[in-house]
Formats: structure tokens, sequence, C-alpha cells
């Protein structure tokens, strides 16, 4: 009965699409008569898949398969979500307590990939790292899903257990992880004096409220005495624009942070304000692959402004807008409707920020110091516990070595 159903639905849909496209052609509506005839050809296959397939094929699977197809070929943040999944991300939304593991998410080589991992979460204690394939997730392959399913899959209720495959980037065999959901605390910000008058502050997120929490811990490090600063947006890949925008603002006396450009959404420029800086002294910013979206906002403000030395290597790319748009069957469409421009006008989605001094790192380098039980190690710092060893992070060391020499040509 279902597979009947569904060829009905099918056969209607392909003769409403074929209607569509003669009607179009008659009445000469548009001048893109390539759009017409895309249509034709999909109406063609749907008919030949139905009628001619080697089997009865499941054409719900093929109808989903279509449009997984059809929106991975534009961008890999758009996607669709079942009207199964869309009320569970609604509910999910509104829920008090929400249950996550702390994986932040991209699409590569057609797999889910790990972009970075939160601060003491469970995808960070389980060894979870940027670069990391994920395989499967609760069972589905990652091949078959959008990064919002894959999001939705990971995210549960507090306490309950979600099972996934990954192949970690040092190794090219699969293996099986356990992790236990949980309400993830907002990640902390980082700050630390390091020698002399520098101090160190890394951002883990940019989510909202953080530039005011950014400004205050900028006046902490001004009132002991630091001077110069190294701003650390590794790992960096979550967050909202809006504080990227307001961070920027806190250390440009003046130019342009970023446009917003979308073909049905209103060009939008940011630029700086008057007054809202706090820090004038030397910066250098610390990129990474895994510095992502709001992330690059900002470390392409500061790049593009001549602010100070990006270290490191080039961002992801991935600073855009996406909306949610409801769908007659219940199921909603996440498309990508604008992306942002650095300051030179140059998209982050399709080149990321590149580094003004490039420091190439090795899988050990780049990975969180690891005792022998494979579980991160604990150099900390009496202060603040934050894991500072210039000399096991050459990023961190040739960024010291920069502030210091132009600290020497200025004296």
């Amino acid at each position: 009965m279902i597979n009947r159903a569904a060829r009905i639905i099918v056969l209607a849909l392909s003769g409403a699409i074929l209607l569509y496209v003669g009607v179009g052609y008659a009445l000469g509506k548009t001048s893109e008569d390539r759009t017409y005839r895309s249509l034709g050809v999909f109406s063609e296959v749907l008919q030949h898949v139905q009628q001619d397939y080697v089997e009865d094929p499941n054409m719900q699977v093929v109808t989903l398969g279509a449009l997984h197809g059809l929106l991975e070929s534009l961008d890999s943040q758009s996607g669709y979500l079942s009207p199964r999944e869309y009320t569970d991300f609604q509910k999910r939304s509104r829920a008090a307590s929400r249950g996550d593991v702390g994986a932040v998410l991209a699409k590569r080589f057609g797999y889910v990939v790990v972009l970075a991992t939160l601060p003491d979460s469970p995808a960070h204690k389980a060894g979870l790292r940027s670069g990391d394939i994920l395989e499967s997730i609760a069972g589905f392959g990652t091949r078959d899903i959008s990064i919002r399913q894959a999001e939705l899959l990971l995210a549960g209720d507090p306490g309950t257990v979600v099972k996934l495959t990954e192949i970690p980037r040092r190794r090219t065999e699969s293996k099986a992880l356990e992790m236990t959901r949980v309400v993830l605390p907002p990640a902390k910000l980082l700050a630390d004096r390091l020698e002399g008058d520098i101090a160190y502050l890394s951002v883990p997120t940019l989510a909202a409220g953080r530039a005011a929490e950014i400004r205050q811990k900028l006046a902490e490090l001004s009132k002991q005495g630091a001077q110069e600063l190294i701003l650390d947006l590794r790992d960096c890949a979550s967050g909202d624009p809006a504080e990227a925008i307001e961070t920027a603002r806190l250390f440009l006396p003046s130019g342009a942070i970023t446009t917003l450009r979308g073909q049905a959404v209103t060009t939008k420029e940011f630029t700086v304000q008057p007054g809202k800086a706090v820090w004038t002294g030397p910066l250098s910013v610390l990129i990474s692959n895994s510095t992502a979206g709001a992330a690059e906002i900002l470390a392409a403000a500061l790049a593009d402004n001549k602010r100070g030395a990006t270290i490191g290597a080039r961002t992801f790319g991935v600073a855009s807008e996406q909306r949610i748009m409801p769908l007659d069957d219940g199921g909603a469409l996440v498309l990508t409707t604008a992306l942002y421009y650095t300051p030179a006008g140059k998209s982050i989605n399709s080149e990321g920020v590149a580094p003004s001094v490039e420091v190439a790192v090795s899988i050990d380098d780049s990975a969180d110091q690891l005792d022998e039980d494979g579980a991160p190690g604990s150099a900390e710092t009496p202060s603040t516990g934050i894991s500072l060893r210039p000399h096991d992070d050459p990023v961190l060391k040739k960024a010291i070595e920069l502030l210091k020499s132009a600290a020497k040509k200025a004296a």
C-alpha cells in the first residue's frame, strides 16, 4: 500500500512538473529556459526510476536522497529536515535543558567531520579532535545526512548515550565510541600572563554575551600591567557573528569589519564604532583549520585592518547565515541565504582566512598533549588551569617571538 501510494504521488508530482514546464514555455514567463529544462529532466528521471528500475523502489528513500543531493550540491550547511526531525529540532530548541556531547561539526569529503570540540566536553574527553571523520552516528552513515541532522543525532536527553564510529586522522581504521550526553556549561574564556608584558587570551566560542566578557577580561589584563596580547582563536568554531563584530570593535579604532550579502538579503556593512576600542597595544592572533564561523569574521577584520599578525594555518571557511523554512510536508529546509565577506571583499566561505605568518604544525603538535592512557595532559598554570607550554606549541612560540621582536624594534 505504501509503495502504491508513493507511486501515485510521484506520478502526480511528475505530471505537475511537466504541466508547469509546458505552461512556463507557453506563457514565456521566464527567460531562464534552463530552469524548465532541469525540471523536465528531473520529472523524466523520477518516472524512469519508478517504472523501469530493477525492482520496486522505495520512493520515500529516493525522494530523501534526491533532496539530500540537491542541497549538498549547494553547500555543506544547507539541508533538509524530515517532519519528525523538524519536530524534534523544535522541541529541543524550546527545552530548558538539552544534552549534547560538545562536538562542532562540518562536512568534508562527503562525510561529517569534527571541526572542534568544546573544552572538557564528552567529545573532548573521548579523544575526538579536529579533523576526525565520523563514519556513523547512532547507526546512520554520515554520507547520507546533513550537518543539522548529525547535530540532532548527537543531541538528546542528558544522561543518554550516543554511539558513533570515527576514523581518527592519525589512523585509517575506524573506532567505535560511546558518549554520554550532558548539559554543557558555557565555555569559559582562558587568560593568563606569559613572558614579560605579554598576556594570553583564548576564546573557545563566541556565544551570546562573549564580547562583554572579553571587554572585561581585557580591562583586567591591562590593570595587571599587560601591554601585548596573544588572542587565540584556534578551535573557536561556534558562536554568533554579532559577537564577533562587537569583539572586533574592542580592538579596532577605525575601519570596516565585515559585509553580509545574499541574493534575497539586504546587504549589510558592519564598521567600527568610535570609542569602543579598549585594547590599543600590540596584538597577535592565532588561527588554525579549526577556526570557523564567527571567529573567522573576527580574524579577518583584525587581519585586513593590519591590527596584528595572524599566525598559524588557514581557517576552515564557513562564515554564512542560514534560514530554517517550514515546508508543507511538515519538514523544513535549512538554506544558506547570505555569506560574510572580509573587509577586503573576499568570501570567507570560499577562501577562509590566510595567516600572515604560516606555521606548519604536525598532527602530533596540533593534538592536545596526551598522557600514556591517551587522556589530555595536565601541564596547567597554577593561576587558571590553562595548559600553556610554548615549547610544545609552535604557533604560540612564534607569536611570542614576533611580539618580542617588535618590542625590541620599538625600543
